[in-house]
């Protein structure tokens, strides 16, 4: 026989999850009693229905009997089953019957997880609260083109990713799963940068959108900008101020990649990526903030201030282009790893050094894998990487956007480059 020092816990306990459980099936049960006069749909259950059901999961779990659970389950199915078919409205719903199966499913979690089923009570409210918006959303806000955008990037998180095989196929090189991660990451960056333009002013539009490129390539989005510099002088500042906020990016990477890569390396690279990271924030900040405003519309109306491989028109990414970033960079740490193994210490400067031209962070991360801080050559390596890539981005300014684009762009980007540096070598 049990004492009472050892049946209150668990009386205390048994309380507490019925508790959670009547107030998760109260918060989905309020929502659905408002949603009674909108239609047929919502007569089916309201608050005390919610309330019930959701208890009665939670006390079908706390049973020995294991499987009252199930008939529980299958009990809430059939009633919905049964309200469904007795729907005469015009157009059936089954939102109400589904999210009782639900609730109730929620009050057997709250049995083995009060936080995850307070959540998931949560989320559920949201959704069934959002009718009128994700319906105007999906039928009047999204169009066809990011629809069928939106299906290929969900297939390739959910279907595709977990598929592929998790293992470097030449040294630590060439990882199927890295890479495709890495194809997703680019296309769901481009993704939320087509957003921003939709959602947002032009100004602010120019300056987000950027920034989200830059954590796909700043290069490139230097020169897609400068792009559009060439085309309509004007916005010369406006757009430079853009290409340099998409530097940004690009030292916070650098922490990611030391992170993911050889965490020795942040105790001397997290103060120079976060103050050259600063500055060129500041600094384009400053650039797109005094510059006039001359869009129209939004960045929508210009393709050319799109960011990074952006489709035209309402794709909210392009495919080939984000194959193609992909196959660079994963052809830039095999170059990197090939010139490791014929040249030693010596190939991996000058992969460094060709490498870095393209794409600083493949450059970087061969650079990690390959040597450790102490070493006397690795803190120059990086320093090499970023004034090459420094320069490059430079170039890929002027001859882009032209000299007056490069000259509101150029300054921003070798100041805060040589401060990164500066502080590199310092702390080496």
């Amino acid at each position: 026989m049990s004492s009472p020092a050892m049946v209150l816990p668990e009386f205390t306990s048994a309380s507490a999850i019925l508790a959670a459980a009547l107030g998760c099936g109260l918060l989905i049960g309020v929502e659905r009693e408002r949603s009674k006069g909108e239609g047929p749909a919502g007569a089916f259950a309201g608050l005390r229905t919610f309330a019930l059901v959701c208890v009665s999961g939670a006390v079908a779990a706390l049973l020995p009997h294991t499987a009252l659970v199930w008939v529980g389950a299958a009990f809430v199915a059939a009633l919905g089953v049964v309200a469904y078919a007795r729907d005469r409205s015009e157009i059936p719903g089954a939102t109400t019957e589904v999210a009782l199966l639900l609730t109730y499913l929620i009050g057997v979690v709250c049995a083995q997880n009060l936080p995850l089923a307070a959540a998931m009570a949560a989320g559920l409210t949201v959704v069934l609260a959002s009718r009128e918006r994700l319906h105007r959303f999906v039928n009047h806000w999204l169009r066809p083109a990011e629809v069928r955008d939106g299906i290929v990037l969900a297939a390739l998180v959910l279907v595709a990713l977990p598929l592929m095989p998790n293992r470097p196929l030449w040294g630590p090189v060439l990882n199927p799963a890295t890479i495709t991660q890495l194809l997703a990451l680019l296309l769901a960056v481009q993704s939320l940068a087509h957003l921003c333009r939709r959602l947002l002013q032009a100004r602010h539009a120019v300056a987000f959108s950027a920034f989200a490129s830059g954590f796909v390539s700043s290069t490139a989005t230097i020169a897609t900008l400068g792009l559009g510099a060439r085309q309509r002088p004007a916005e010369a500042r406006l757009l430079a101020g853009g290409g340099l906020l998409s530097c940004v990016p690009t030292l916070l990477q650098m922490l990611l990649v030391a992170a993911a890569m050889r965490p020795a390396w942040l105790p001397m690279l997290w103060l120079p990526a976060l103050a050259g990271g600063a500055l060129a924030a500041l600094w384009g900040t400053w650039l797109v903030r005094g510059a006039p405003m001359v869009l129209e519309g939004g960045l929508g109306s210009s393709p050319h201030t799109e960011g990074l491989g952006a489709a035209q028109g309402d794709r909210m990414f392009s495919l080939s282009g984000a194959i193609a970033i992909a196959a660079l960079l994963a052809g830039i740490q095999v170059l990197v790893h090939a010139l490791d193994l014929w040249l030693g210490e010596a190939g991996v400067l000058a992969g460094t050094l060709v490498a870095s031209l393209v794409d600083l962070h493949s450059a970087l991360a061969a650079v990690f894998a390959s040597s450790e801080p102490p070493q006397a050559s690795a803190p120059w390596a990086v320093a090499l990487a970023l004034g090459v890539h420094a320069l490059s981005k430079s170039a890929t300014a002027f001859l882009s956007g032209g000299a007056r684009y490069a000259a509101w762009l150029v300054p921003g980007l070798l100041v805060h480059t040589v401060v990164c540096t500066l502080l590199l070598a310092t702390l080496r």
